[in-house]
């Protein structure tokens, strides 16, 4: 109880709401962070999924060289990293990045690949061609589990990118790398909650992205088993 009294202490203290160690500053920067590599890993990740995913063809070599980075530890990658371009921000946005591609690489082949046949075929025969049945048939249906992969990449690279304070960035991993050096446990334990309630707000910002990106057919879809359920258990 008296750690817990501690953290809360920590929490009302003014001076870590301010200046450029402050909360605030710290969480800009982990966020900032975060959207970059999420950013960048979709950029790469998504139209090589869709792509070999419409043609269906490529998808289990492009998981398997994408799943490569998922192998290395994040640690181990972030060491390797440091070797080769040095101290900074460089060698953290690496590794997030390694981490953040393969479940996006992967959710996008799979959506893509698992559209139904019959749409498409459907599709042409209303006169549909390639790049239209592209992006008005296949791409609508494939958005919920492409956005799944968004949000399990994000989510990961949120949680993950304290490592980033290890070679010498900043973030909310600056309190838990102080924290430990100096051998605060209080202010290792608040970094650890800023950094799991930021994770936590990111869960829930990206789910809302991902429900707004369905097309609302397929919300129906989804929601109609559980208002059936409910109405079973009435």
């Amino acid at each position: 109880m008296n750690f817990l009294l501690q953290a809360a202490g920590w929490f009302a203290d003014p001076a870590h709401w301010q200046g450029t160690a402050g909360v605030p500053h710290r969480v800009e920067e982990h966020v900032a962070l975060s959207l970059e590599v999420t950013a960048a890993a979709a950029a790469i990740a998504i139209p090589v999924g869709l792509v070999l995913g419409h043609y269906r063809t490529g998808g289990a070599l492009a998981i398997n060289i994408a799943n490569v980075g998922r192998a290395i530890p994040s640690f181990a990658l972030l060491v390797l990293a440091v070797q080769v371009v040095g101290i900074g921000v460089l060698p953290a946005f690496v590794a997030l990045l390694a981490l953040a591609i393969p479940p996006m690489v992967t959710n996008s082949y799979v959506a893509m690949r698992s559209v139904d046949d019959q749409l498409r075929e459907a599709a042409r025969g209303l006169g549909m061609r390639g790049a239209q049945v592209l992006w008005k048939v296949e791409l609508p249906n494939a958005i919920p589990v492409v956005m799944a992969g968004v949000r399990t990449s994000g989510v990961q690279v949120v949680a993950t990118a304290p490592l980033a304070a290890l070679v010498g960035w900043g973030g909310l991993g600056r309190f838990i790398v102080d924290g430990l050096s100096q051998e605060n446990y209080v202010e290792v334990f608040c970094g650890a909650v800023l950094t799991a309630a930021l994770a936590a707000a990111a869960e829930l910002v990206l789910g809302s992205l991902q429900l707004a990106l369905t097309p609302r057919g397929l919300r129906r879809r989804r929601e109609r088993p559980r208002v059936l359920a409910v109405g079973l258990r009435g």
